[in-house]
């Protein structure tokens, strides 16, 4: 029987203890979601309010963000689910906070969000998966009025019963400028920090308590 020389030995130890310290540093770790929710939006659609829903998570992964692949909705008892891939979500970073998530979350036909519990997946490339409760208990029913917007002659008019209230502005394009807290139901629009390339202004009103918002049609500025 040959024997095998000294020097493949230490190859083979060489490659092994190689691969132990590569499969080490590459020690896999589930994703983190602190934090989530689901809110409630009421659009103007034929004169009246209709229902869509905003779905966001705070995400966290010590590979980065680039490492996550997948967030899921899912409604057990109801046997529904939400698929969101990394190039569908929406991602903003707040305050050192990553959150993503989708303001387009919808039922089939229009249907209403059932109330209740809700289950956020978020998934990593490495296939690690993390999971938070989320409860929606939006009213079934409006809790104030739909708010209005009027602007007449360089001056707005808000009537809304909501908590908190906002202007949101936008170019000619349709994208957001800017947010702006709103004190006073009626004033001069030029007394308003609005950018000069302003030329629509929509009410966002919002109920923090119950996750529910209300937003307009934007009016002109012109």
């Amino acid at each position: 029987m040959k024997m095998k020389s000294p020097l493949r030995y230490s190859v083979i130890l060489f490659l092994v203890l190689l691969g132990a310290v590569s499969f080490f540093s590459c020690s896999r770790t589930e994703p983190r979601i602190p934090f989530g929710y689901i809110e409630l939006i009421y659009y103007p659609v034929d004169d009246r309010p209709q229902e869509r829903f905003s779905f966001f998570v705070i995400a966290e992964d010590d590979d980065g963000m680039e490492n996550l692949s997948e967030l899921h909705l899912i409604n057990d008892r109801e046997g529904l689910e939400w698929i969101l891939a990394s190039e569908d979500w929406v991602h903003l970073e707040e305050g050192g906070r990553h959150w993503i998530g989708s303001r387009s979350i919808a039922m089939v036909e229009g249907a209403v969000l059932p109330r209740g519990q809700y289950r956020a997946m978020l998934v990593n490339k490495g296939g690690e998966r993390t999971e938070r409760n989320i409860t929606f208990d939006a009213p079934e029913n409006p809790r104030y009025p739909f708010p209005s917007l009027l602007i007449v002659d360089g001056r707005y008019s808000i009537d809304s019963m909501y908590p908190e209230n906002f202007f949101i502005v936008y170019d000619q394009q349709g994208n957001i400028l800017r947010t702006l807290s709103i004190f006073s139901t009626e004033g001069d629009i030029s007394e308003l920090n609005i950018p000069s390339n302003a030329r629509l202004l929509a009410l966002w009103a919002q109920d923090s308590e119950y996750h529910t918002s209300a937003l307009t049609e934007a009016v002109s500025l012109r």
